[in-house]
């Protein structure tokens, strides 16, 4: 049986994923690559690459054509701070710091905003039950 918070933060897109990376071999590229695979409507974030899987890059959360509902973040903890931040003036509803990703102040600054927090568990790449 799947967490419901879990469960929650997948009911509704669009999603983001901050972090994306062009390296197959990394977290960034393979949670995009499970949210492709999963059918889900999905925006990469990085602030220097124009593409990344086929999908366009914006440099941003606040560079996105629409509000992303849940944000997965894989970035080290510093900057998932600001990302958290980003993430609450953008309006999003939840946020999924990957493993490595959390940080203990992005997860009260969540929290405190009213955003629903995933972090400490487990990856999203399970949760997609996400293949190679």
């Amino acid at each position: 049986m799947r967490d419901p918070a879990i469960d929650a933060f997948l009911a509704a897109g669009p999603f983001a994923v901050v972090g994306a990376s062009k390296d197959r071999d990394k977290y960034g590229n393979k949670v995009l690559r499970a949210y492709l695979q999963a059918g889900l409507r999905v925006f990469c974030v990085h602030p220097r690459e124009p593409e990344i899987e086929g999908q366009q890059c914006y440099p941003s959360l606040a560079s996105l054509p629409e509000k992303p509902t849940g944000i997965s973040i894989i970035t080290p903890p510093k900057i998932t701070d600001q990302v958290v931040r980003d993430a609450i003036a953008v309006g999003a509803r939840a946020v999924w710091m990957q493993p490595g990703a959390e940080s203990e102040v992005a997860i009260r600054e969540a929290t405190a905003a009213g955003l629903r927090v995933i972090a400490q568990g487990p990856c999203l790449l399970v949760a997609l039950r996400y293949h190679e």
